[in-house]
């Protein structure tokens, strides 16, 4: 039965089209009626897909200026605050009404740099293709912020000689110098971002005197030029024998406890490197100077900002000038011992460098004061601080007429990294140039 029902509804079926086939009268109206669908579908997803991508675009743009303006504060933030801002933030950017159940999501994470990443999603209702069962579509876009995965570690070698006393530079540099630190300070979003040291120079370099006792300082030329001749008289006070008295004198240097933290060029060619002192060797120790022009103690590596900005308001001109002995004090107080020296995070990627700031020409080292000699001491010493892979800044504060120091561009680590100023005021400018190329952040989609 079941099969004799199949045979007969084949039957008819093939009848049928028979006559649709045979039939002529609204063949045309039916096939066009029928082309017409998919036609139309196909236009109507185009125009609501059309307005779909309009409204994606706009939520990129909002997603990508909340991820911006997020990112500033983001490490200040506790998740709800973020979350909360985050809406607030793209909901005032994007303004478009037909955008049903806008969700927005911000998320920042740490790990082996700052992250901070904006997801928004939303529905837009169709025209066209609901005729097809689609009633709406999803639209989304994301963007994200990253910074730090680059960390700062800078040295600022400064020139306290006493010409910084004139024309206002030594008021001037510690204005650029604390506007220099703020910059840097907010580019930290956690402690151990960004490190600074600070080498104030001038023919010498103070260490502390509190490292009196350190096995690292050498005290031979000290001894020498610091103490008393001291006089002993020794007499004969043998019974039945003539009293007779003999007097001598001996040098003795003075307690290395009244050292005023002092120290001048290591022998060459340690001077201008960044070798480890070792008690075995000498020549790589820190010999020790009682220098009437000794300039304002150093700070190691730090981001405890209080006493950075201290040293900076402690520095005072005096002595004369050794740019050799700035330069290799901050490559030192990067990379060595007798500094300790942060570790570095594997996860991390960090930038060392070296901002040179000095204002006359180079007049007196531990070993001569032929300014050419001096000059080629300063240069290899930034060359071994470059093949270390540290960038160097050389800044010229020129007031005074002088020559233009060519061998600075050189010791920079690019010709757009030497400038030559012609007014103190222009340090504080500069400064923040340079604050700004270290501290940017840049987008990531």
């Amino acid at each position: 039965m079941q099969n004799s029902s199949r045979v007969t509804s084949l039957d008819r079926l093939r009848a049928l089209l028979r006559e649709l086939r045979d039939a002529n009268g609204a063949n045309v109206t039916v096939t066009f009626a029928l082309a017409t669908i998919p036609m139309v579908g196909f236009v109507g997803a185009a125009v609501d897909y059309s307005h779909a991508n309009s409204l994606k675009a706009a939520m990129q743009a909002a997603a990508d200026s909340t991820a911006l303006m997020l990112s500033k504060e983001a490490s200040k933030l506790t998740n709800s605050e973020m979350q909360t801002k985050a809406n607030d933030y793209f909901k005032a950017l994007f303004n478009r009404p037909e955008a049903k159940s806008l969700t927005v999501n911000a998320t920042y994470t740490t790990g082996g740099g700052y992250k901070l990443k904006i997801d928004a999603a939303a529905t837009v209702k169709t025209d066209f293709m609901k005729l097809m069962g689609f009633s709406s579509l999803k639209v989304g876009a994301d963007s994200q912020v990253t910074w730090g995965n680059t960390k700062l570690r800078v040295a600022l070698a400064l020139d306290n000689t006493g010409s910084m006393k004139d024309n206002g530079k030594m008021d001037a540099l510690k204005v650029a110098t604390k506007g220099l630190l703020t910059q840097l300070k907010n580019a930290a979003p956690q402690n151990g971002d960004v490190y600074v040291s600070i080498v104030p120079f001038s023919k010498s370099v103070n260490v502390g005197k509190h490292n009196w006792n350190q096995n690292w300082v050498k005290w031979d030329d000290w001894d020498d030029e610091n103490g008393d001749d001291v006089s002993t008289t020794k007499c004969n006070n043998s019974k039945g024998k003539k009293k007779k008295c003999t007097t001598s004198t001996t040098w003795v240097p003075d307690n290395h406890n009244t050292w005023n933290g002092c120290v001048m060029d290591r022998d060459k060619d340690y001077d201008t490197k960044n070798t480890a002192p070792n008690p075995g060797v000498k020549a790589t120790l820190f010999p020790a100077e009682q220098y009437d022009g000794c300039p304002t103690e150093l700070q190691p590596l730090s981001y405890n900002w209080t006493q950075l900005e201290k040293t900076v308001n402690d520095m005072t001109p005096t002595g004369m000038t050794n740019q050799t002995i700035g330069v290799q004090w901050a490559f030192q107080s990067l990379t060595a011992a007798p500094f300790t020296i942060p570790p570095k995070d594997a996860n991390f990627k960090y930038n060392d460098v070296i901002i040179l700031m000095t204002d006359g020409l180079n007049t007196e080292n531990r070993f001569d004061d032929n300014t050419s000699t001096i000059n080629s001491r300063t240069l290899t010493a930034c060359a071994n601080a470059k093949t270390a892979s540290i960038t160097i800044y050389a800044i010229q504060v020129n007031t005074g007429g002088d020559p233009t120091q060519t061998f600075l561009k050189s010791c920079a680590s690019t010709p757009d990294k030497f400038v030559e100023l012609k007014s103190a005021n222009q340090m504080v400018a500069t400064f923040q140039q340079i604050g700004t190329a270290l501290s940017n952040l840049r987008i990531a989609q």
